[in-house]
């Protein structure tokens, strides 16, 4: 398994590429990373040092690639945090590029915008790009509940709603969609759901609550559930094992008393989660 994956990147800590690469390397999967950013570390310090790299690198970069003759053994794309439009547009390029010399390859979009706790954190045109762009190109997509909200339009407080609410992401084009921290009036307050759905069918995974929020998380589950779903092939096992390995890692993280998801420490939590949490029919 082969995948390119285009996102941020932090010296220290573990957001985008440097939450997704090497959770996917320990499970066995080649990936390609391309940088869109290369900081110091995530924003979430309130500073940092580093650059924004400009969109023709990107393009750039998968266009040498390219030139390898590899782009026919890529099995996916998987993108996250877009700094501005035109980053986006050079993502999907390249994704177009892949299928071109593999239409078999999926993208898996993850549409990062905001979340419950900060509302929208992008830059202006972003999440517009996000609805009218990238979720349509994307075959996967994985919002947390507040993007499903501004996707669709949408205040979903119940169960149905959010359901609702993704059949209107699968109207864009995605077939399948995962929903992470799902918090509805269906949901008690010491759990958080995940909702996947594609043509099979709707899943819930329901997990308890870690009492805090964390940077890098919503990266760490696309790349599993993306890498689990190409090689299961079904979104209820891709979905338990990407929440079963999140939810591992992140309570050793608490329990550790870590900023920073231990993502080296726990590492095992990736290939052999403690705790395997079911995915039900909902």
């Amino acid at each position: 398994m082969q995948l390119l994956s285009i996102q941020s990147h932090v010296a220290y800590g573990h957001v985008g590429n440097s939450a997704a690469v090497f959770p996917l390397q320990r499970l066995g999967c080649e990936v390609w990373p391309i940088h869109t950013v290369q900081f110091s570390n995530h924003t979430g310090y309130g500073a940092w040092s580093g650059q924004v790299f400009a969109a023709a690198m990107i393009r750039e970069l998968v266009d040498g690639i390219a030139a390898r003759g590899v782009l026919a053994s890529c099995d996916g794309v998987l993108s996250g945090y877009v700094g501005a439009a035109d980053t986006g547009a050079a993502i999907l390029d390249s994704v177009a590029k892949v299928k071109a010399a593999n239409p078999a390859a999926r993208y898996c979009c993850d549409p990062v915008i905001g979340d419950r706790g900060r509302g929208v954190f992008v830059r202006p045109g972003i999440a517009e790009f996000m609805r009218d762009h990238a979720v349509p190109a994307a075959d996967i997509v994985t919002p947390n509940h507040f993007e499903l909200d501004n996707l669709t339009g949408r205040s979903a407080s119940t169960l149905a709603q959010a359901c609702g609410a993704i059949d209107d992401v699968h109207a864009l084009g995605p077939s399948t969609v995962l929903v992470t921290s799902l918090q509805t009036q269906d949901t008690p307050n010491n759990a958080i759901d995940l909702v996947a759905s594609d043509a099979s069918g709707r899943f819930r995974v329901r997990t308890p609550k870690l009492g805090r929020s964390f940077d890098g998380a919503g990266d760490l589950i696309a790349a599993l559930f993306f890498l689990h779903l190409l090689r299961e092939a079904t979104i209820a096992q891709a979905l338990s094992r990407a929440t079963s390995s999140v939810f591992g890692l992140l309570r050793a993280t608490v329990e550790a008393g870590a900023r920073e998801m231990l993502l080296i420490e726990a590492q095992d939590e990736i290939v052999n989660p403690g705790q395997l949490f079911p995915a039900d029919p909902v």
